[in-house]
Parts: structure tokens; C-alpha cells; sequence
């Protein structure tokens, strides 16, 4: 949790010992309980840290988590409300600093920290509160809490420093929501949708956007924490992986996110640069298929690929074992793991025969689309893995790839012909959380274009709960998870970590259960 102001950072780093990013990222939990602050004696004000990302801004969807150097704007320049450790459902506090649940799970009332300024000097109160969520209710925003958001039917902010929030109906999710949602500036909210401006309260101002090229940002110096470290940040767009190895390498670079994990392997094994997993941040890489598609309508062609695709080959080639083979897209320390079930599409190659061959009642099958972000070497890797896959029993694809921002369109605009290939993420969280929000798994509206009355009522009944780990909430998840496992319009893969490369110089970078980057504690040695 971000909850360590500067005063308390110096003391610490008077008397704490030397810790490398090596030993942050395994131990992550220690890393959330005190946000980085101040593990390293040497800790030092100044400098502007130059990091690399792969992908740019989107102006269309600035708050969608479909691009890194969007990870990097909403983790440097907005706070929350709570903050959810790393591997953990329990908030902890951020804009607000206390919250009480209703006993019916209809409100709750949180009280907001007093004195937080927006970039503007503008004071926060209750009203920027309902003024977000409202905003992130909002289906032109296009972001994946759009229906927790909405959800959200009442507000009091009789008081600026307190607000509480009711529903129609209980949430199990809306500390997630809370977790997820950037509080914004009402004052400037045009200027953000026009790309020109972003107003928050958080570490970092935003300087300017150069698209295609870089992000710039500058120290809050009345940041509510105490004042980062780093006077400034350069967020620069390298959409090519050994470009951005390269750069790193020469020190034109600090860190970089997005490179393959080949090349993140390499630069780990050389031991002269850092490599962090984001736990707690996790994200999958599935094959989606559109059951509009009169080819990938009969379930057990679906089926036929999931016991086809060979996850152990792609987790350990392509992802370089920074993750595991999963038939579920919950991580192990979910509420809903099961690691039985994470078996039930073992790689068999006869079975998945017999399911197309009763899938094609005899008759010959058209090549399918195999979409996929042209931006990422590892999707592409992971597509020719596919294709090789499913040619094994008698199924052809023809890869298409798509530019990243085309790409985030479609699967926003379920627009898919096919079958695509990408990440989602959103697991994480409590797993009601999936299936109402993400764009691939949403009960009401997803890209699949998959619609089932069972699979929206156990969708509802484990988000209409006051309770999101309870043994029945557990039962609840178990029947979305069949639901998934039967119907297979999402073929889960993996488990994948996002990853950092930083130079040794790098101390103390953190990150948020969304891939985030949280700067505030993180200095140049």
C-alpha cells in the first residue's frame, strides 16, 4: 500500500540495509506492506528516471489499461480511493482513509483524506468522488469497471471530506472498483478527453504528450505522501523489443517495459541489469473465439482447441517460465483456484480429433482467422505455436496480424472474425470482478459474442453478494468456472507476468494490481 510519507522514508532508510530489486520481487508482500519506502540507506533526491514502453496513449480510451505508457500515466499521476496489496482482497487506505460496509451490503461510507490537492491546488472533496465514478460509468469512457461503476445508483456528499455510496443491490466487488477507479478533475475533464491534459492528485504532474514519441511528467512537491524522490519522468515510446534492450544497455534508457521475455532473459542472465515480476498483477493470454463465427459455433470445436493448444510449450519457449499453464484464468492464491480443473484440457491430440471430426459431421472446414497484436512478440509467438497446434488435428487458421490499436477496437467492438489471441487480466481481483467487467468475459456484452442465461445468472450471483470470499461466495465461482470450462469461447493459456528491466541504478519501483507503475518511492542511486 502507498501509504509511507517522506519523513518516515528518511528514518527508515537510516537504519534499513541495503535491498536489490532482485529481493523486492520475492518478496512482494513486505514491498506492499511499505510501498519500496526507503529500503536503500543511499536513497537520493533527483534526477528524471527514462523509461521505455512499448505501446502509446489512446485518446479514445485513456483509462482502458490497453496500452503500457497508460499504465505508466494513471500509476504516476492519480491516486484511489483503497489500495489492494499485491496477492490480497483486504484495501488498504489511500484517498480515503477509513469505510464502513452497511450490514446489508447496500452502502458504504467512506471518510476521504483531509488536505489532498489536485495538480491544480484545487482541495479533493466528496463531490471529485462521485464526479469519478460517475465518469467511469460513463460506456464512452470504454473501461472494464463500466458495470460496477454503474451499478454505484446513489451518493450523499452532504460532507466534502465523507461520501457514501449505495446500491440497488449488494457488491462483492466494489472494493475493486475503489481499488481501480482514478479519481479526476472535474475542472479539466474536457481537456482530458481531448488528450491535452490529465489532472490528478497523485506523485507526479503530467508535462506534456508528444504521441508516437514520449510522456513527460514532473515531481508533485505537495504530493499528500511527501514529495517523490525523482524530479521528473520520461515515459518513451519503443515499440521494438531489442530496441528497447538496446537502449537500456546504453543507458539511454532506465527501464523498460514490454521487451519479449527472451530478451528479458537475456538481460537477467547477464547480470547486470534487474528483472521484476509484477505478482499480484498477473495477466493470461487466451485464445478468444467468436461464436457468431458458423465455424466456432459448436462448442466442441472450441473444445477440440483447448485440448489441442500446448500451454507447457508456450509457458516455458515463448514466456521463458514467468508463468504457468492454466485452464482457468484464476491465479493460485483466488478464492476460485482449482488447481483439478486447471487440468481438465491436458494437451490430447486424439481427443480433440474425435471432437472435430464430431464437430465437421463429416464435411471439410474452411480456413479460420487467427487475429493478433502485431505490437507484441511474444502474442505473435504464441499465434505460430497455435497455428502449429491446431493444423495437428485438422483445423487451419491463417494468421492475421493487427496493429495494437486496431486491435484494442476490435476486442472493445467484439469486431473479431475468428479466433484472436491477446492478454486480459482483471482475475485478480475478486472473481466476480471478470465476469461483469472485462471486455472478454462480461455476462451482458463480450467480445465472443457469447450469450448464456446460466452463465449470467451465476455471473450476477456472485457479484450480488456482500461477501466476496465466503464459502458461498466460493460455490458461486465454482459454477462460473464450469460455465467457462464447458463452453470454452475464452481457451485460457497462461498465467504471464508483466515484467520491469531496470539498470542497477534503479531503486524501489512498485506497481499497482493493474501493471501500474508507482514512482513515489523510487530514486537514482
Amino acid at each position: 500500500m502507498r501509504t509511507t510519507a517522506r519523513p518516515w522514508r528518511r528514518l527508515a532508510a537510516a537504519v534499513a540495509a541495503v535491498v536489490s530489486l532482485t529481493a523486492l520481487a520475492g518478496c512482494s508482500s513486505a514491498v506492499q506492506e511499505a510501498r519500496g519506502g526507503g529500503s536503500d540507506a543511499k536513497a537520493s533526491d533527483g534526477g528524471t528516471l527514462k523509461i521505455g514502453v512499448a505501446t502509446d496513449l489512446q485518446t479514445a480510451t485513456p483509462f482502458s489499461n490497453a496500452s503500457d505508457a497508460t499504465n505508466v500515466l494513471i500509476g504516476l499521476v492519480y491516486d484511489s480511493l483503497v489500495d489492494l496489496p499485491h496477492e490480497s482482497l483486504k484495501p488498504k487506505p489511500a484517498l480515503a482513509t477509513s469505510w464502513k460496509t452497511a450490514p446489508d451490503g447496500k452502502s458504504v461510507t467512506l471518510q476521504l483524506r483531509k488536505g489532498v490537492k489536485f495538480h491544480t491546488g484545487r482541495e479533493l472533496t466528496s463531490k471529485d468522488v462521485e464526479f469519478s465514478i460517475k465518469q467511469w460509468a460513463d460506456p464512452t469512457f470504454a473501461v472494464q469497471f463500466q458495470r460496477t461503476a454503474a451499478a454505484v445508483t446513489g451518493f450523499d456528499t452532504s460532507d466534502p471530506h465523507a461520501i457514501t455510496l449505495k446500491f440497488d443491490h449488494p457488491l462483492s466487488n466494489i472494493f475493486d472498483l475503489l481499488d481501480v477507479l482514478p479519481i479526476i478533475d472535474s475542472a479539466t475533464i474536457d481537456q482530458l478527453k481531448a488528450g491535452k491534459e490529465y489532472v490528478g492528485t497523485g506523485p507526479f504532474k503530467f508535462d506534456k504528450w508528444t504521441p508516437g514519441s514520449q510522456l513527460t511528467f514532473s515531481r508533485n512537491d505537495d504530493y499528500w505522501r511527501g514529495a517523490p524522490h525523482l524530479d521528473g519522468v520520461q515515459a518513451k515510446v519503443v515499440g521494438d523489443s531489442q530496441s528497447q534492450v538496446s537502449q537500456l544497455r546504453s543507458g539511454q534508457l532506465d527501464a523498460i517495459i514490454g521487451a519479449g521475455n527472451r530478451d528479458l532473459e537475456s538481460l537477467k542472465k547477464g547480470g547486470q541489469f534487474d528483472v521484476t515480476r509484477f505478482t499480484g498483477a498477473e495477466q493470461q493470454v487466451y485464445v478468444g473465439a467468436n461464436v457468431a463465427n458458423p465455424e466456432l459455433k459448436d462448442k466442441r470445436l472450441r473444445q477440440a482447441i483447448a485440448y489441442a493448444v500446448d500451454r507447457p510449450r508456450i509457458v516455458k519457449d515463448v514466456y521463458r517460465g514467468a508463468g504457468y499453464p492454466i485452464n482457468l484464468p484464476w491465479p493460485t492464491y483466488s478464492p476460485a483456484y482449482d488447481a483439478k480443473a486447471n487440468h481438465t484440457y491436458d494437451r490430447d491430440v486424439a481427443k480433440a480429433k474425435k471432437l472435430v471430426a464430431a464437430a465437421s459431421a463429416g464435411g471439410s472446414r474452411p480456413t479460420i482467422p487467427l487475429e493478433f497484436d502485431a505490437n507484441s512478440g511474444n502474442i505473435e509467438a504464441t499465434a505460430q505455436i497455435v497455428q502449429s497446434n491446431l493444423e495437428d488435428i485438422g483445423i487451419k487458421v491463417e494468421l492475421q496480424p493487427v496493429d495494437h490499436n486496431q486491435f484494442i477496437k476490435e476486442l472493445i467492438g467484439a469486431k473479431f472474425k475468428g479466433l484472436w489471441i491477446l492478454n486480459h487480466s482483471y482475475a485478480q481481483w475478486t472473481p466476480s470482478t471478470l465476469a461483469v467487467s472485462a471486455y472478454p468475459f462480461n455476462a451482458d456484452h463480450n467480445a465472443s459474442h457469447f450469450v448464456s442465461m446460466s452463465y449470467q445468472a451465476h455471473a450476477n450471483g456472485a457479484w450480488e453478494r456482500t461477501n466476496g470470499t465466503d464459502a458461498q461466495a466460493k460455490q458461486a465461482y465454482g459454477k462460473l468456472s464450469k460455465d467457462l470450462l464447458d463452453n470454452q469461447f475464452l481457451i485460457e493459456l497462461a498465467i504471464i507476468f508483466t515484467q520491469v528491466a531496470t539498470s542497477p541504478k534503479v531503486h524501489d519501483i512498485d506497481w499497482s494490481k493493474r501493471q501500474e507503475i508507482h514512482l513515489e518511492n523510487a530514486y537514482l542511486s
